[in-house]
């Protein structure tokens, strides 16, 4: 006899996974607890916008050129200046990475530019950490133009005038471009990691045998489980945002309404990849190796979150298309800082509809095909 859809069944498997996670603290710290340190450590920490840079320097002339070369790196605040005896010094100032980056000054600069000959310092960057070379070689080009006109006392005339004007981020403030990329990541680890350990958990306990004993559908047990999850995933992401704007000072300047409708379509795939892997695993400690994997690495190594999907080979480029963290990460930033509409955003809420629709309809049938078994 086929059994009809109550959404009182749904109701009350709701009801039961809601006293189970209010009696498991475990549960409750994982849900509220990784967004806030997640959100709390990696935006202190994390910080494109390198400063500090340990500079060794020997300065062989020791005159006003070579001085004020030296103090246009100390007054950028990019670089803290320390003195090396000799030229192999510096060297090994950076070999020994007691310095990011060492400057040797020869004798006679000052008197070669005074004589109109041009002269020449060595900048030495560590190859290895190429974190720092990137921003250092940035740096030097302003660094350069500025040391040239307090030596020669005067600026060059330019062929033109090249105004740069960033867009969305004036500041190039990097908590701006972290922070937004991080409720992604917390929603990736976070739905996963908990709903793949929901039935894995059933099974293990052998409380599923007892669930299926009762006239309940495959559809009702997956909605009665991932509702409870679902509103610790809402109330998560809404403990992010109020993060992001109260203490980062994010901006937001696009419409919440659209934000939200990517977050709750990025969180429904992800409960249900949650729900199929623990209904394929039935093991919890089995259930979060694989929620990690496919989680807590695609979110963060494949997002965009750090690294930009552009610069991929092209293997991982079309890889990524598979991720639902991909597409949400574009959503997430482009509303907090351009403001994009919905027509902007209409291939990554394309493939979310598309990720969502065939996540649950794998999830609900691998769950029915496993409650016939």
């Amino acid at each position: 006899m086929k059994k009809n859809f109550l959404w009182s069944r749904v109701g009350a498997i709701a009801k039961k996974e809601v006293f189970h996670i209010w009696r498991d603290p475990f549960t409750m710290a994982l849900a509220l607890g990784i967004p806030m340190m997640m959100l709390l450590v990696y935006g202190v920490a994390i910080d494109f916008n390198i400063r500090d840079i340990s500079l060794s320097v020997h300065d062989s002339d020791r005159t006003q050129a070579s001085r004020r070369l030296v103090d246009t790196f100390t007054s950028s605040h990019y670089f803290s200046v320390r003195p090396a005896l000799s030229p192999a010094a510096a060297l090994q100032d950076v070999i020994g990475e007691q310095a990011r980056a060492g400057l040797i000054i020869p004798a006679r600069f000052e008197k070669d530019l005074l004589a109109g000959r041009g002269t020449q310092a060595q900048l030495l960057l560590d190859g290895a950490d190429n974190s720092t070379v990137g921003p250092v070689l940035g740096y030097l080009g302003g660094i350069q133009a500025i040391s040239s006109m307090r030596i020669g006392g005067f600026s060059p005339p330019a062929l033109y005038d090249l105004r740069t004007r960033f867009l969305f981020n004036p500041e190039l403030n990097s908590r701006w471009f972290v922070v937004p990329g991080l409720s992604v990541v917390v929603m990736a680890i976070l739905s996963i990691l908990l709903t793949a350990l929901t039935v894995a958990r059933e099974w293990e306990n052998g409380s599923m045998e007892l669930l299926l004993s009762t006239p309940v559908q495959p559809l009702e047990i997956i909605i009665g489980k991932l509702a409870p999850y679902a509103g610790l995933g809402v109330l998560a992401q809404a403990l992010a945002y109020t993060i992001a704007r109260a203490v980062f000072h994010v901006p937001f300047v696009g419409n919440l309404l659209i934000f939200s409708l990517g977050c709750l379509l990025c969180l429904a795939t992800y409960l249900a990849q949650g729900i199929f892997i623990s209904v394929t695993t039935r093991n919890q400690q089995v259930a979060m190796q694989f929620s990690m994997l496919s989680g807590m690495l695609p979110s963060n190594m494949l997002s965009g979150f750090v690294f930009p999907i552009a610069s991929m080979p092209i293997f991982f480029r079309y890889l990524t298309v598979i991720f639902p963290a991909r597409w949400f990460m574009e959503i997430a930033r482009d509303t907090y800082l351009k403001g994009s509409n919905i027509l902007d955003l209409w291939l990554p809420f394309s493939m979310l509809i598309l990720l969502c629709t065939w996540m649950i309809t794998g999830s609900v049938r691998r769950f029915k095909k496993d409650l016939e078994l």
